[in-house]
């Protein structure tokens, strides 16, 4: 009685075992948290993707790289042709297989903004989806800013806003004696409604969390035949070792 007991928490164990390397497949950033608002980013959703792809490179290459992006990469993983890739996306005359870099010069972008435009390849990696998704939503008209924009999430941001047209404009309304916005307001609508715009941010957010980890859509897929094989085989060694107890007593 006590070897099976012993042979129950065995299984029991390597069963946690299997949950715990399933846990390890989700997410490492906490969402949520910290007053952002909820992306509901989603790079199994090829469609969504495909989206923030032609957002990001109608609106933002012309300042950000992607240095760790190429194009025959994501043509790959975002079901995408080379032809449809060089015709649609690439602007700068890249190669197929070359990296996504920006043909604005660094040292003229140092002086224009203050600092060069930072490379976008990590930045959902080490800011979270969240982050970047209520980034491109907090955008506000600030006359005193040298740009004439700001921004709640990151305060005095050097960059222009570059999503204006389909946004619209937003006016801060301030909290009484403090430079701290209260809350914003569309004042000036966009070509996009506000829902339309919210979902075209979350597209292009999905596309940055793609960037950050590529590999994530492999790894996704083939986790879930690992976990199976784990699941299936723990549960053959557990009858298997049942058996060759099942005389002792």
């Amino acid at each position: 009685m006590t070897k099976r007991l012993t042979t129950m928490k065995h299984f029991l164990a390597s069963f946690a075992l299997a949950l715990g390397l399933l846990a390890g497949t989700m997410p490492a950033h906490a969402e949520g948290d910290g007053g952002l608002m909820k992306s509901g980013a989603d790079v199994r959703d090829q469609a969504s993707l495909q989206r923030g792809a032609k957002l990001f490179f109608n609106y933002c290459v012309g300042c950000h790289s992607l240095k760790y992006m190429r194009y025959s990469r994501m043509a790959q993983d975002l079901g995408l042709t080379e032809q449809e890739v060089m015709q649609n996306l690439n602007f700068t005359g890249a190669k197929f297989g070359d990296p996504v870099i920006s043909h604005m010069p660094e040292a003229a972008a140092a002086t224009w903004f203050g600092k060069s435009p930072p490379d976008l390849s990590l930045e959902v990696e080490a800011r979270g989806a969240d982050w970047v998704y209520t980034y491109l939503n907090s955008f506000y008209l600030d006359p005193h800013s040298p740009i004439g924009w700001n921004n709640t999430v990151l305060p005095n941001a050097a960059m222009p806003f570059p999503l204006w047209e389909l946004q619209g404009m937003q006016t801060a309304e301030m909290k009484a004696g403090s430079a701290v916005p209260e809350k914003l307001v569309l004042s000036h609508p966009g070509t996009m409604t506000p829902a339309e715009y919210q979902q075209a941010t979350r597209d292009l957010t999905s596309f940055l969390q793609y960037v950050s980890e590529p590999a994530a859509l492999q790894r996704r897929r083939y986790g879930v035949w690992v976990l199976l094989f784990l699941a299936f085989f723990t549960f053959l060694a557990y009858l298997l070792k049942r058996e060759f107890w099942k005389d002792v007593h």
